[in-house]
C-alpha cells in the first residue's frame, strides 16, 4: 500500500471497546486496544496515502450469542430471532443490527467517498454507545437473560422434524434489504 501510495486498512473494534460494562473486562480492553492501534497506525501511514480506520459493532445478530449459550449448528440459526428481538430493545434505533450493516460501513470506509477519513472509529451500534443506559450489572444480566431465552427457544419443538432441512425464509429489513 505504501509502495502504491494508497490503500485502506479497516480493523474491527466493538462497542465494548468504547464504553465499559458491555462485555467482559478482557474483551473490552482488547477491543479498545484494537481501536487505539488503528489510530496509531493511521498516524504513521497517512503521509504514505494509507488510511486506517476501525468499525465498532454494537448488538449485531450472529451465532456467537447462541453459541455462548451452548447452542450449535442449525439449532443456533433457528434461535437467532430471540437474540434479534432482545437486541432491538437495547438502543435508540429499535432493531437489532445485522451483518450487512457492518459490511456496508466497511465498503464505505474502503471507498473513495471516505478518502479524507483516517484514524477514526465508526460505531455501528444503533446509538447504543452514546445513548444506551447500560452498566456492568445490566450487561451481566443481559448475557444471562440471552442464555436463558436461547435455551428456552431451543427446548421448544422445531416446526420441522430434525431430519428435514428447515426453510430459510427471508425477513424484511430496513431499506428494502433482506436478511436471513
Amino acid at each position: 500500500m505504501l509502495r502504491q501510495g494508497s490503500g485502506s486498512i479497516i480493523t474491527i473494534g466493538s462497542a465494548a471497546g468504547l464504553r465499559g460494562g458491555f462485555g467482559g473486562h478482557v474483551y473490552g480492553a482488547s477491543k479498545a486496544a484494537a481501536i487505539h492501534l488503528s489510530r496509531s497506525a493511521a498516524s504513521e501511514l497517512a503521509r504514505g496515502g494509507v488510511r486506517v480506520n476501525s468499525i465498532s459493532p454494537g448488538g449485531i445478530v450472529t451465532g456467537i450469542f447462541t453459541k455462548s449459550a451452548g447452542v450449535h449448528g442449525s439449532d443456533a440459526d433457528r434461535v437467532l430471532g430471540v437474540v434479534a428481538n432482545r437486541f432491538a430493545t437495547l438502543q435508540p434505533i429499535p432493531r437489532a443490527g445485522v451483518t450487512s450493516d457492518i459490511a456496508q460501513a466497511a465498503v464505505f470506509l474502503a471507498s473513495d467517498a471516505a478518502s479524507f477519513i483516517t484514524g477514526q472509529d465508526l460505531a455501528v451500534d444503533g446509538g447504543f454507545v452514546p445513548f444506551g443506559k447500560f452498566g456492568w450489572e445490566e450487561s451481566v444480566e443481559l448475557r444471562a437473560e440471552l442464555s436463558r431465552l436461547v435455551r428456552a427457544e431451543i427446548a421448544k419443538e422445531p416446526e420441522t422434524s430434525r431430519d428435514e432441512q428447515p426453510s430459510r425464509r427471508p425477513m424484511a429489513a430496513p431499506r428494502g434489504r433482506l436478511w436471513w
